[in-house]
């Protein structure tokens, strides 16, 4: 059973966003209010949307309607809502002059913008966008890097009922072509380029090629992040405008559209294990309140916040990090560029010039700036940094106790969450009024019935089992975009009106909830279950071996052998005793059982830029299989180093 490696003080208790909640609803113990939040969701979401204030242009008539079971649920029936007028109209209104965007991009230059800024920029582009022809129901696709204007622009998509589409910043043109043609994409929103790593990225000859397949798109316009005669210059003519010609002069005042809660504000493109990805459905009054709710509750950010998440606006934490501050009226911190450039401490320099008060970061990341050292962190005054978030992969004990212990400085909680783009929020999640387990996730989420189910469906203890939720949510995807039937098969299929997730996941003697990696990743070793997440996190126990992948391979008398892909700490030599040291590791950490048949050494592991890694590109190259869609891979070098070792 973990540690607890943290507990809240009571200043942390007295000034969070749920203890606020609790007092309104008369409830003293957190884990009690996580309780009645699953046992009764439409009290729970009704009581949200009171306590944050989400504002209706009219007030629903039902919260919830199954007619059409869990898999359709209908939120907020009756009501009229807008997405933008919670994150943007209000505060210009009661606070325009409070900061809304901080940007830094990877030259060092700096730029903001105040709510009143934001929202009359807003209105300029959603009048340009209206111009252009775009409407209720079409899409724009914004294929841009992390400046203002991306999320500008998705506002004004959202404000005038059309319907938004991240693209990654890092993709290539094919894979940017099959999300513009899946969506249908009328107008396509981009840039010039980019800074990443001291280089230019040049967005704009990427897009041209995308949109050279992509029928559907009308118009391109490029806002130019280089507008000198030395950056990449935007072809006038053809499909091409300017920002600024299409809307530059624009008047930068527009009402809101009143859309029914609803109504799409968003395709979120996640990469599928076969080739065509999945387009995730969020709607404007179930997204909107179910980030809120997360944001305030488990993340605790408040008007006065700074929040920094590293991450892109092509991923679902850039739309939850734009969403989730703005609708709680604090700012957000944009970063340009790569977080170990031009050193390993940009993160920690950004956020103590800045100064950052909610940081998130992924557990990879952290394993990727540890190597550094402690003094690359001690050297930047982080006090100001009062809560520490993390989604993405799993921890490992030693990464998360370093983060709680030099980043933290042992005096802010790690808020480890886990969800997905199509729950459109989190599962799980810890909160700032309990105390924290080294790389737990704390209890379900509020408002989210989730259990851990055996093989037949029932509720285990004790043990690893899979990851469900019994109940629907207002972030719930409303299936996949044009593909119905293949949303009810990846989720709803295995058992009836369960969603099943693919997680493993365990709950701990003190009611603390663990995740094990995914249940597709799943190895049968001589009838013996076991995820990935418990070989890399006993690998990385020996002291030179700083990140692992396992994977799963064929084998005729186990029915499947363990490989595990490591990469070695700095200064290390990959040595025939060093494998057989670190199989020994594992062997000790779990069995002779799963000792591990092959042990390779690497010099990266192939990852997306929200730092997963890739497991079934390594073991389709190990077995020579067909990987499946790579088009949010961010280093296809790591796939040369895993042929290199085998």
């Amino acid at each position: 059973m973990a540690a607890f490696v943290w507990e809240p003080s009571s200043e942390y208790v007295e000034n969070a966003n749920v203890t606020r909640l609790m007092r309104r609803l008369g409830i003293d113990d957190y884990w009690e209010l996580v309780r009645r939040s699953q046992e009764d969701i439409e009290w729970f979401w009704t009581a949200v949307i009171e306590d944050l204030g989400i504002d209706f242009f009219r007030p629903y008539e039902q919260i919830l309607d199954l007619d059409k079971g869990p898999m359709w649920p209908r939120w907020f029936v009756g009501g009229r809502i807008n997405l933008v007028y919670n994150t943007v109209d209000r505060h210009v209104m009661r606070r325009g002059a409070s900061p809304a965007i901080l940007w830094e991009g990877e030259d060092g230059a700096v730029r903001s913008l105040n709510y009143a800024q934001l929202g009359a920029e807003v209105n300029r582009v959603a009048n340009g966008l209206k111009a252009l022809g775009i409407t209720s129901g079409d899409t724009v696709g914004l294929y841009m890097p992390m400046v203002p204007e991306a999320v500008i622009a998705a506002y004004a998509v959202a404000k005038i009922g059309a319907i938004y589409l991240p693209i990654f910043s890092g993709f290539g043109a094919p894979a940017v072509a099959s999300r513009l043609n899946d969506a249908q994409v009328k107008l396509l929103i981009t840039a010039d380029g980019f800074y990443r790593r001291g280089s230019t990225v040049a967005m704009k000859e990427v897009a041209d090629q995308a949109v050279a397949q992509s029928p559907s798109v009308r118009t391109v316009v490029v806002w130019e992040r280089f507008p000198g005669a030395d950056g990449p210059r935007v072809p006038r003519g053809g499909k091409d405008l300017t920002w600024s010609a299409a809307f530059g002069g624009r008047s930068p005042d527009r009402p809101s559209e009143q859309l029914d809660p609803e109504t799409p504000f968003m395709i979120a493109y996640t990469s599928g294990t076969t080739g065509k990805p999945k387009g995730s459905v969020h709607v404007h009054g179930g997204f909107l309140v179910k980030i809120a709710e997360e944001v305030a509750y488990q993340i605790d950010v408040h008007e006065n916040d700074l929040l920094y998440w590293v991450t892109d606006m092509g991923w679902i934490m850039g739309p939850w990090e734009m969403v989730g501050a703005h609708t709680a009226g604090a700012c957000v911190l944009m970063y340009e560029g790569a977080p170990d450039h031009p050193a390993p401490d940009r993160v920690w320099d950004l956020c103590e010039k800045h100064g950052v008060s909610v940081l998130g970061v992924s557990p990879t990341l952290i394993r990727a700036l540890m190597p550094a050292g402690d003094d690359m962190v001690r050297k930047h005054d982080l006090s100001g940094v009062r809560i520490i978030a993390s989604t993405g992969e799993p921890w490992n004990p030693e990464p998360y106790k370093w983060c709680s212990d030099v980043v933290g400085g042992g005096r802010c909680p790690i808020i480890n969450i886990s969800g997905g783009t199509e729950i459109g929020a989190c599962f799980l999640g810890q909160a700032p009024v309990i105390p924290t387990k080294n790389s737990s996730l704390g209890s379900p989420a509020l408002g989210m019935a989730i259990d851990v189910f055996g093989p037949d469906a029932k509720p285990v203890r004790g043990e690893v089992g899979e990851l469900v939720c019994t109940k629907p949510w207002p972030g719930q995807t409303r299936g996949f975009w044009g593909s119905p039937g293949r949303y009810l098969e990846a989720y709803w299929s295995r058992w009836k009106n369960i969603w099943v997730h693919g997680d493993w996941a365990s709950i701990d003697e003190d009611g603390y909830w663990f995740l094990h990696g995914r249940s597709d990743d799943t190895m049968n070793i001589a009838g013996k279950r076991i995820g990935p997440a418990e070989f890399e996190s006993a690998a990385v126990e020996h002291p030179h071996v700083m990140e692992c992948a396992a994977i799963g391979v064929p084998d005729d008398l186990k029915g499947t052998s363990v490989w595990c892909f490591c990469i070695l700490r700095p200064g290390v030599d990959p040595t025939p005793e060093l494998k057989a040291e670190v199989s020994k590791t594992i062997t000790d950490q779990l069995g002779k059982a799963f000792k591990p048949s092959e042990i390779r050494f690497v010099g990266e592991l192939p990852k997306t830029r929200s730092a997963k890694i890739l497991r079934r590109a390594i073991r389709a190259r190990v077995v020579g299989e067909d990987a499946g869609d790579l088009s949010s891979l961010e280093n296809p070098s790591a796939l040369e180093a895993i042929e290199k070792a085998l």
